[in-house]
C-alpha cells in the first residue's frame, strides 16, 4: 500500500501565505526510517514574521462577530471529515499510528472544531447592581491576544485543534509550532483553514527544527500574549519560565504517570478492556496512558492472565497495514529509553512478560511487555514510559493503594474500576489526578476539560473551560 504526499504542503504558513525558507529538514517514517519529505525549516526571522502577521490580524479578528467567527470553525469541522483519509494516511505516516486510530483522532480532532463553534456564540459576562448601591458593574470577556501554541508529535491532528479552535472562537490570533516529527499534519490543516474563511495572518505555522531559537524569539517579545503548550514537564518548565518574563498567561499540558487501579469488587471484563485502551492506544504513546497499575491481590493472577492474552492479541506492525494494532515508537531514541527502563526494572525485580506479535521490520518498533511484581523504586514505576509498556504490582488495602497511586509528582489522569459504586467513587475522588476514568479506559472528550494537577500543567483544554483560557476580563465601574 503507498500513499503519495506530493501534494501536501512543506513551507512555512505566513500571513496567508507559504513561504519557502532558506532550510530544510526532513521528515520520516517511524515504521521504515525513510525519509518521506522535506520542509521549510524555520528560525527566528520566520518566527518574527509569523508574529507579524498574527499581530496585524488581531484586531480586525476580534472585532469579528462571534456568529462569523464561528460559521468559519463549523466550515472547518465538514471540511475536515471530508479529506479524513487523506490526513489520517499523513498522520500515520509521519507519527506511525495504525490507520484505525489516525482515522479516529480525525474525528476526534474535529470535534474540537464543531464544540468551539458552538461556544462561540453563547456569549458570557455580567450585568448587576454594586452591593453598596448606585454604580453598576458589568463584566465582559475579550480575546487575551496573539497565542503562541506548541504541540506534540503524539496527536499532531488533535492536538492542534484542541489549541487552535478555542483561540480562533474567543477571537485571538495564533502562531502554531508543531512538532518537527510531525509537521505535515499540521501544515495540511492550514490549507483547511484557509479553504474554510480564516483570514489571512490569523492562523500561522512555524516548521522549525530548531525550537528553541523560534520559541525564545517569539516569547521575548512583548506583543505576546498568551502561551499554550502540550508536551514534558522539564521542557514546560522552561518554558514557563520564559513566559514569566512578559507576564503572559500560560496554559500547559504537562507529563502523566497515570495509576490503573482494580478494586477486588472489578468487573474483569471492564477492567482488561480499559486496560488495553488505556495503556496501548496509540502503542503507549499517550500522555494519559496508564503506566502504574495497581490490582487486588484477589483478582491479580486472572487480571493479568486476560490482560497477556489480550495484549498478545494485538499485531505490531507498520501503521498502514490493516492488521496492525500497534505501530511503531516514534524514533530509534524512544526505543532506546523504554527498553533501559525494562531492563533496570527486571535488575530490580520484576518479572518480564514480551507478549506483543508482529514484526521488528526495519523501523522504530517495540514489542509490547508487562511487567509484574515492579518495585516502586524503579524508574519504570516512576516515569512517563510513553510506550507498550505495563508495569503491574498488587495490594490488599485500598487506602495502600491510594497512597501508591497519588505517591508521584504528576496528576495527569487515573483509571479506577470497581463495581461497589460507593467505594469505586471514593477512590476515584480521592485520586490527585485532573480526569479519572471510572470503569473506562478512555476519558479524552472535546465536551470535557482537559488538564492535571501538580507537576502535570496549568488550566484546561476542551470544555466550556477551553474557551476561558483565551479570554481576558473587562470590569466597567458604571455611576448612573
Amino acid at each position: 500500500m503507498t500513499t503519495t504526499l506530493s501534494d501536501l504542503p512543506v513551507a512555512q504558513f505566513i500571513g496567508g501565505q507559504w513561504v519557502d525558507g532558506t532550510a530544510t529538514m526532513p521528515v520520516h517514517n517511524p515504521a521504515t526510517g525513510t525519509e518521506i519529505a522535506t520542509v521549510a525549516d524555520g528560525d527566528d526571522t520566520t518566527a518574527l514574521a509569523a508574529l507579524d502577521a498574527a499581530v496585524a490580524a488581531q484586531q480586525d479578528w476580534a472585532a469579528t462577530d462571534p456568529r462569523h467567527r464561528s460559521d468559519i470553525l463549523l466550515r472547518a469541522f465538514h471540511l475536515l471529515h471530508a479529506e479524513t483519509e487523506r490526513i489520517a494516511r499523513t498522520i500515520t505516516l509521519e507519527m506511525g499510528k495504525p490507520l484505525v486510530e489516525a482515522r479516529g483522532e480525525v474525528a476526534y480532532g474535529a470535534e474540537f472544531l464543531r464544540w468551539f463553534a458552538e461556544e462561540t456564540t453563547r456569549g458570557s459576562g455580567a450585568y448587576f447592581r454594586a452591593p453598596s448601591g448606585g454604580r453598576r458593574i458589568a463584566v465582559r470577556t475579550l480575546p487575551v491576544g496573539p497565542v503562541f501554541a506548541i504541540t506534540p508529535w503524539n496527536f499532531p491532528l488533535a492536538m492542534v485543534t484542541r489549541k487552535v479552535a478555542p483561540a480562533l472562537a474567543a477571537g485571538c490570533t495564533v502562531v502554531l509550532k508543531p512538532a518537527p516529527q510531525t509537521p505535515l499534519t499540521a501544515l495540511s490543516f492550514m490549507q483547511i483553514l484557509a479553504e474554510a474563511g480564516v483570514p489571512s495572518g490569523v492562523v500561522n505555522c512555524v516548521t522549525t527544527s530548531r525550537a528553541p531559537l523560534v520559541s525564545g524569539r517569539i516569547l521575548s517579545d512583548t506583543r505576546l500574549r498568551k502561551l499554550t503548550f502540550t508536551g514534558s514537564t522539564a521542557v514546560g518548565r522552561t518554558l514557563l519560565t520564559q513566559a514569566a518574563q512578559g507576564v503572559l498567561r500560560a496554559s500547559m499540558e504537562l507529563g502523566g504517570n497515570a495509576p490503573f487501579v482494580v478494586l477486588e469488587s472489578a468487573d474483569l471484563d471492564k477492567a482488561v478492556g480499559g486496560a488495553v485502551l488505556a495503556k496501548l492506544r496509540n502503542g503507549g504513546q499517550t500522555c494519559v496512558a496508564a503506566d502504574r497499575f495497581l490490582v487486588h491481590e484477589s483478582r491479580a493472577a486472572e487480571f493479568t492472565e486476560r490482560f497477556l492474552a489480550a495484549v498478545a492479541a494485538l499485531p505490531v506492525g507498520d501503521g498502514l497495514d490493516p492488521a496492525t494494532r500497534i505501530g511503531p515508537m516514534i524514533d530509534g531514541a524512544a526505543v532506546h529509553r523504554i527498553s533501559a527502563l525494562i531492563d533496570e526494572a527486571v535488575g530490580q525485580g520484576a518479572h518480564l512478560h514480551t507478549v506483543g506479535t508482529g514484526t521488528a521490520g526495519s523501523g522504530h518498533f517495540l514489542q509490547p511487555a508487562v511487567l509484574t511484581g515492579v518495585d516502586t523504586r524503579t524508574r519504570l514505576w516512576n516515569s512517563e514510559v510513553f510506550g507498550p509498556v505495563a508495569a503491574i504490582r498488587t495490594f490488599t488495602d485500598p487506602a495502600a493503594a491510594l497512597h501508591l497511586a497519588n505517591a508521584t509528582d504528576s496528576g495527569l489522569a487515573g483509571y479506577v474500576f470497581g463495581e461497589n459504586l460507593s467505594d469505586t467513587l471514593e477512590f476515584a475522588e480521592d485520586l490527585q489526578t485532573g480526569m479519572v476514568g471510572v470503569n473506562t479506559g478512555a476519558i479524552s472528550d472535546p465536551a470535557a476539560p482537559f488538564g492535571g494537577m501538580k507537576s502535570s500543567g496549568l488550566g484546561r483544554e476542551g470544555g466550556s473551560t477551553g474557551l476561558e483560557e483565551y479570554q481576558e476580563l473587562q470590569y466597567l465601574a458604571i455611576e448612573r
